[in-house]
């Protein structure tokens, strides 16, 4: 194990959030149901259990009936160096899609790069790189 993945537990948004990420970072999406698990505490069709397995590992499922579904302040998922420039820019950009820019992808006084991403499922990206590459 690398480290730790975020687990998600969307609002009956886990399937096209996970679809969402996954033309982001590419990957291949794995889902079981609830009806597939036997839950009878949400749809038959809702997400028990979702994963994004590829470069950025990612775990999501529909909140059942009752629980609190994902909401976050002060934190942030970090991608810095996680790739090369190139395609950190496009997971900047491919994030950026229906969601909020918070502070631009730029150049920082100490030569680095990096920006920040507010997802349209309110997940905060920090993505950045070293150096001036472009």
């Amino acid at each position: 194990m690398s480290g730790p993945s975020p687990y998600f537990a969307f609002p009956g948004t886990a399937r096209e959030a996970l679809s969402f990420y996954q033309s982001v970072f590419g990957g291949d999406v794995r889902l079981n149901t609830y009806a597939e698990f036997g839950r009878t505490d949400g749809p038959g069709d809702a997400v028990a259990h979702g994963m994004l397995v590829g470069d950025v590992p990612l775990f999501a499922a529909d909140a059942a009936e009752g629980e609190a579904s994902f909401r976050a302040e002060g934190l942030l998922l970090s991608l810095l160096g996680a790739d090369e420039p190139a395609v950190l820019r496009a997971w900047f950009d491919g994030l950026s899609a229906g969601g909020t820019i918070v502070d631009p992808l730029q150049e920082r006084p100490w030569g680095d790069w990096d920006g920040q991403v507010k997802d349209r499922y309110g997940v905060t990206w920090l993505i950045g790189f070293e150096g001036s590459a472009l």
